[in-house]
């Protein structure tokens, strides 16, 4: 048979018989932006995307189990451990020590870094399941990562994963739910992968995925409004007023509770996402490493914004500690640059 006539039968079938894998969208931008590279990078997003199959099916099966409920423990930041926390953990960890490309680890789940044997050149900060209170309920949990190359003269430590978040060389989260959706930057725009459990790939589904440059909905835990400070409360009253751009109808709100399900809508639909700091505590609750980071990165590469309370933008932070918090405000361009208005002037 012809390649016209296979064409034909392919379309007369309704079957996409050329998909792009994640792995060979990996291959294809690496001859395209980096042909001269060493593939390590490749090689470690492959063993990345081992880590996001492994814990889709864990949590697909969690329920039949007995993996819901908490563990017992606590984390390296005194949140109470689900068991799937502790087993996601466990996963990244074994993932990235046998991919021999990661010297560096930072979890969520550990107090302090890991240090891998061998010569891997690159640091990744993970939090292995994000929201995973939510999960006895059924909403969508995922893991946010961030991924540096190691400094030239080191060898491993604290000091490879202390650093602004520009430096980060590829960042993304992977939600879990009905299907497992992968979204990754490498730093030349956003592309979201979605996980074909028959195949058992994650395919290419969102190419050169860019974010709304404004849309009315906010998403934002107003539970926590006691403490915010004045201009917060004033620019989230305000978003609840009639807009005369919307014919005067206000804001919708749209609040999950876990963070990677509340950006993924935010990245596909637009909007604004906050998890601002506190009057009572100073700080934020997000981690800036391993949730502010990544998701800062992707926004931004889909042509968003991403800043903390004072309007710094978040990938401009050097953070002392590996646990380090920050309030963050994430999402379109416009909506941001809204918020930003209402910060006060110095």
């Amino acid at each position: 048979m012809t390649e016209a006539a296979n064409d034909t039968v392919s379309k007369q079938m309704d079957v996409e018989t050329d998909i792009i894998t994640l792995t060979r969208f990996i291959l294809q931008e690496q001859q395209k932006t980096a042909p001269n590279a060493t593939g390590e990078l490749s090689l470690l997003l492959n063993s990345l995307q081992f880590a996001f199959k492994f814990i889709a099916h864990n949590i697909r099966r969690a329920e039949l189990v007995n993996l819901i409920g908490v563990s017992g423990t606590a984390n390296s930041t005194g949140d109470v451990q689900k068991k799937l926390d502790v087993i996601g953990d466990e996963i990244f960890i074994n993932a990235m020590k046998s991919s021999n490309n990661v010297k560096v680890l930072v979890s969520e789940e550990q107090e302090d870094l890991i240090i891998f044997e061998g010569g891997g050149r690159y640091a990744v900060c993970t939090d292995p399941i994000d929201g995973s209170s939510n999960i006895d309920a059924g909403v969508s949990v995922g893991t946010i990562f961030g991924i540096y190359r190691l400094r030239d003269d080191s060898n491993g430590s604290i000091n490879d994963v202390l650093r602004k978040g520009t430096e980060m060389v590829a960042a993304g989260y992977t939600m879990y739910g009905a299907s497992a959706h992968l979204m990754l930057t490498t730093g030349t725009g956003v592309n979201g992968f979605t996980l074909d459990t028959n195949l058992g790939e994650f395919i290419l589904t969102q190419p050169d995925l860019k974010i709304p440059e404004h849309r009315a909905i906010y998403s934002v835990n107003e539970g926590n409004s006691y403490y915010w400070p004045d201009y917060v409360k004033n620019y989230i009253a305000d978003l609840k007023k009639p807009q005369d751009s919307l014919k005067g109808k206000p804001y919708s709100a749209r609040y999950i509770g876990s963070m990677v399900a509340d950006i993924h809508r935010t990245l596909l639909y637009g909007g604004i996402f906050s998890y601002p700091a506190d009057t009572k505590s100073k700080n934020g609750k997000l981690r800036i490493l391993y949730e502010c980071f990544p998701m800062a990165m992707l926004l931004e590469q889909a042509g968003g914004r991403a800043v903390t309370d004072k309007g710094e933008r978040i990938l401009d932070i050097l953070p002392k500690g590996i646990h380090d918090k920050s309030g963050i405000w994430l999402g379109s361009k416009g909506e941001v640059d809204r918020f930003e208005s209402y910060i006060p002037k110095a």
